[in-house]
């Protein structure tokens, strides 16, 4: 297997700089616990979950910014109950600092809980600049989603594309993760082929179990191919075995092409796993440097 400075130089860019971390609002302690090893302005999203409250995620937004990290509060569509949900959230974003960058999901419930069906309807409110947002980033999907068709994929991007330029926001496009870095180079060079030129950071799930990872995979509709986890590192036959995105990122930079897909960064999955995450992220970073 290459090194991880064989991985940069192969990239022709910043693949390995600058990545993006994900966690929910009750990781603050293990955030707090594994800041010494996150690089200072490193941005940290923060998920909208339906056992989380208002008061849950902008104490972790704040949180994230006090120790030196971008805060990326997430706004789930489905989950807001009303406008004034949605207003009361980018109100107390916007009072604390922390609402330059959002990112918009439409969310897991079946049913809206209030107006808004998905993050378009977020973006046509026209609330997000009114509020101080400046930058919002939006889901890709190179596999698909278990519950939306791919051509009704393609016309979202396209379309919440489109909005965002209108308003005009800055944009970016994170990628729901997965263990083919084939398929996922596949897709970017896609969207490019479709017009689309936002920067894209492709997600990556942080090292965990294997049982963890498959159950993830199973939930979000992720390939599990036997050929495919394999490839990955995974084993299906040794679920108590553990798996780090290092052969992902090897074979990721080894088909990147910067030309054809331009720039493209990485956004870890942490799974609840955020100081295993940053550890192991730090000593891949640090390999690089050697």
């Amino acid at each position: 297997m290459r090194s991880a400075s064989t991985v940069r130089t192969a990239t022709g860019s910043s693949l390995l700089d600058d990545y993006s971390l994900e966690m929910t609002a009750k990781d603050v302690p293990k955030l707090e616990e594994a800041h010494d090893t996150i690089p200072r302005g490193t941005r940290i999203h923060v998920t909208f979950l339906g056992n989380e409250d208002l008061r849950q995620r902008l104490d972790a937004a704040r949180a994230v910014k006090r120790l030196g990290f971008v805060p990326v509060p997430h706004i789930s569509a489905r989950r807001l109950g009303s406008r004034d949900d949605f207003e009361r959230f980018l109100a107390g974003l916007r009072a604390d600092g922390t609402a330059d960058n959002v990112f918009l999901v439409g969310g897991d419930p079946a049913h809206p809980e209030g107006p808004y069906a998905d993050a378009l309807s977020l973006i046509d409110t026209g609330l997000l600049r009114e509020y101080g947002v400046r930058h919002v980033g939006i889901a890709g999907y190179p596999e698909g989603h278990p519950a939306i068709d791919g051509p009704a994929l393609w016309s979202a991007l396209r379309d919440k594309h489109a909005a965002l330029a209108a308003q005009p926001l800055e944009a970016g496009v994170i990628t729901q993760f997965g263990f083919d870095a084939g398929t996922a180079l596949a897709w970017v060079a896609e969207v490019r082929r479709r017009g689309v030129g936002l920067p894209i950071r492709i997600g990556v799930p942080g090292p965990a179990g294997v049982r963890r990872l498959l159950a993830y995979a199973a939930r979000f509709g992720v390939g599990t191919s036997a050929s495919v986890v394999k490839k990955y590192g995974l084993s299906l036959t040794n679920l108590m075995g553990t798996a780090g995105p290092d052969r992902f990122l090897h074979a990721l930079a080894a088909a990147h092409d910067p030309g054809r897909h331009g720039e493209l960064k990485i956004h870890f999955y942490t799974f609840g796993g955020l100081g295993a995450t940053s550890e192991w992220a730090a000593r891949f970073r640090k390999e690089s440097l050697a």
